[in-house]
């Protein structure tokens, strides 16, 4: 027999307890035991009529009131929630609008400006800021409390001492349709200069509109007939998928399905202060984590300092954090220059340079020190930590926890395990990813891990494409056309010069029938560029204005090819831009095959959740391995072979990817 999902209960007050019990969440998907439904009770007409159907409800709020549930609260005469119950409207992220009437009730509850902001950002709110914005009508501190307050407020409504509220037919939070339409007007040309814009977010902001200027039950039925169109979207179908990948990454078989206990981390040690460190710090007091901050002198301590300072500023300015909340996060912080303070911290990040000796060194005098439960992390983005941790006999204790830059605004925590690490380890490195608000994935040691490795191909595409003939600045804007943030030679101004250098060693050494060297960055460096570090690069960066292409490199460029000598017959190749984004991006699959196939990631869903909270990859497209099903291994296959066959092993498929081709199995199907 199916649970009872809905219950009611009559208190001898008269007011009836209508509780939803769907767990673990309260989804609203009900359903039949053995009959599926007869219709509306006729009893109940009956009673509707007798009463004109003026019975006032009221909404009770425990813990969260998210998309439908909260669409469901605001169709009610009131709502009273607890103390920090989490409010929001996340369709969007999912290529969905509000499909219940949440596009029409929000603007009339809060206003349309405030109502734009929640929909357009996805943000989720506290039930403090919900009752100050107009949401809920009163915030309680228990769950005793809310139904007391809940039935009082039912009663004082039926009785005429509270007004009755029909959400539907509001206007005072709503301004003039001149004004309205003004304000819809400016977001909508927000959403247009959004590179990675969907038509969703038009869409809804067109539906808000039909609310405001038809009333808001012409709104519900145009957001009705939008939202059965958008569920069937490719981009809806790309984002559930992403959103389902995302959700499974903290799922790890034989660590998170046993009876091991979690330790708590609430102490941690980051070694090196520069942009990684200096992220990761901030990340982690940002979470009311106490951090000791170690670096080797008292100069590039204060430095540090000052950059974690300035990361808290801007969330500020952002008004991503508040000024009470950034002061108790950064006394959480202490600066230290020797390892004294190490004595009782429950976890160290090593974040210093890529160099193998330094950070054996590091290790290898942290073990004296720290206690024997502390947890040795590196934030490596590339070397081995078998290698890392040689000279150590804590190998149990070893983990990566590789995050990307800017750390404490980067979603993703890349979490190595070497053979030897401890499960209990990996549990506790999860639970901590958990408490610093990262997406997890777990994957196996190897050079550049899951990430890095996966994508090193698109950077090293982006140089045989220059080499080949083609202009580095078309290569930017058709990549980001497809949807990327930047395109790759942005992305290597940001990401500096000499750590791409670094990589490019290491997969050398791993990987050299695959590894394309080419002189294009050394020639850069030798012409006076770091990228953005000093303003000049493939583009120019001055503060306060958007980068510009900077001309003059063409000519660096130009000396490279001449170098490299890669174009057939000393001529530029012709592109679509199409196969630009084919040549970046294939590669890239083929080289996730490699790493689905060698077992450095539990399933393949989690290279999409890598792609796209990593590297930026457009969510819309679902991530890596669902774009690339969506084209076919077959295709993929056999433009890799040509261009294996044309320019060289680096294009050369992988045998797990002709193996899928030539059966026709999508490559997420394991």
């Amino acid at each position: 027999m199916a649970p009872i999902l809905v219950s009611m209960e009559i208190g001898k007050d008269g007011i009836a307890i209508i509780r939803i019990c769907n767990p673990p969440v309260n989804a609203l998907t009900f359903s039949g035991d053995d009959k599926f439904c007869v219709g509306l009770d006729i009893n109940i007409i009956q009673k509707v009529q007798k009463t004109d159907g003026k019975k006032p409800s009221v909404a009770a709020i425990q813990g969260f009131a998210l998309g439908g549930g909260l669409e469901l609260a605001m169709g009610c005469s009131a709502r009273i929630a607890t103390s920090r119950a989490e409010l929001g409207l996340p369709e969007l992220k999912l290529g969905l609008i509000p499909g219940c009437g949440g596009t029409q009730r929000l603007p009339r509850l809060v206003g349309t400006s405030k109502a734009i902001e929640m929909l357009m950002s996805s943000k989720i709110i506290t039930s403090e800021e919900g009752k100050e914005f107009g949401i809920i009508d009163d915030v309680v501190s228990s769950h005793e409390d809310l139904l007391t307050v809940s039935r009082l407020w039912a009663l004082d409504i039926a009785e005429g001492r509270k007004p009755r509220t029909h959400t539907l037919q509001r206007t005072d939070k709503i301004k003039p349709i001149h004004e309205s339409s003004a304000i819809l007007e400016v977001q909508r040309q927000q959403v247009l200069k959004t590179p990675r814009s969907m038509p969703h977010y038009k869409v809804c902001l067109d539906v808000i509109e039909e609310g405001i200027v038809s009333g808001g039950y012409a709104g519900v039925l145009k957001e009705d007939k939008v939202f059965r169109e958008l569920v069937l979207s490719k981009s809806a179908k790309a984002l559930l998928h992403a959103y389902f990948a995302e959700r499974a990454t903290s799922k790890v078989p034989g660590i998170t399905d046993c009876k091991i206990k979690h330790r708590k981390i609430e102490k941690v040690a980051v070694i090196g202060g520069g942009l990684m460190g200096s992220g990761i710090a901030t990340a982690l007091i940002l979470s009311s984590i106490q951090v000791i901050l170690k670096e080797i002198n008292f100069d590039y301590l204060l430095k540090s300092l000052k950059s974690i300072e300035v990361n808290l500023h801007s969330l500020v300015k952002r008004g991503e954090l508040l000024e009470k909340k950034m002061k108790k996060a950064f006394s959480l912080l202490k600066g230290v220059v020797d390892y004294e303070e190490f004595t009782n911290v429950d976890m160290v990040i090593e974040a210093v340079n890529e160099e193998v000796l330094l950070k054996q060194s590091i290790f290898e005098e942290i073990e004296k020190i720290c206690p024997p439960h502390c947890i040795f992390a590196s934030n490596t983005s590339t070397i081995d930590l078998n290698v890392i941790g040689a000279r150590t006999k804590s190998q149990d204790r070893i983990v990566g926890t590789h995050l990307f830059s800017p750390a404490h605004v980067m979603p993703l925590l890349e979490i190595v395990q070497t053979e030897n690490t401890s499960k209990l380890v990996i549990l506790d490195v999860l639970k901590f990813a958990k408490i610093i608000q990262k997406i997890p994935i777990v994957v196996k040691n190897c050079t550049g891990f899951a990430v890095n490795r996966t994508f090193f191909p698109y950077m090293q595409g982006a140089e045989i494409l220059a080499n080949l003939g083609v202009d580095v600045f078309r290569v930017d804007r058709v990549i980001t056309e497809f949807g990327m943030r930047i395109g790759p030679f942005q992305l290597f101004d940001l990401s500096g010069y000499s750590i791409f250098l670094a990589s490019v060693k290491e997969f050398a050494a791993a990987f050299p029938d695959r590894t394309f060297q080419c002189p294009l960055v050394q020639l850069m460096m030798a012409n006076g560029r770091t990228g953005k570090k000093n303003g000049r690069g493939y583009y120019l960066y001055k503060k306060g204005k958007i980068p510009e292409p900077d001309l003059s490199v063409l000519k660096i460029v130009e000396e490279s090819r001449r170098l490299a000598s890669i174009m057939p017959g000393g001529e530029p190749i012709s592109v679509m831009d199409q196969e630009i984004v084919e040549m970046l991006f294939f590669p890239v699959v083929n080289e996730a095959c490699r790493v689905i196939e060698e077992g450095v990631v539990l399933r393949a869903s989690d290279l999409d959740v890598a792609s796209i909270h990593g590297m930026k990859f457009p969510s819309e497209r679902g991530g890596i391995m669902y774009w690339a099903d969506s084209i076919g291994a077959e295709y993929i296959y056999a433009r890799l072979k040509y261009w294996s066959k044309a320019y060289g092993n680096f294009f050369q498929p992988s045998q797990f990817l002709q193996e899928k081709a030539t059966k026709g199995i999508p490559l997420l199907e394991l």
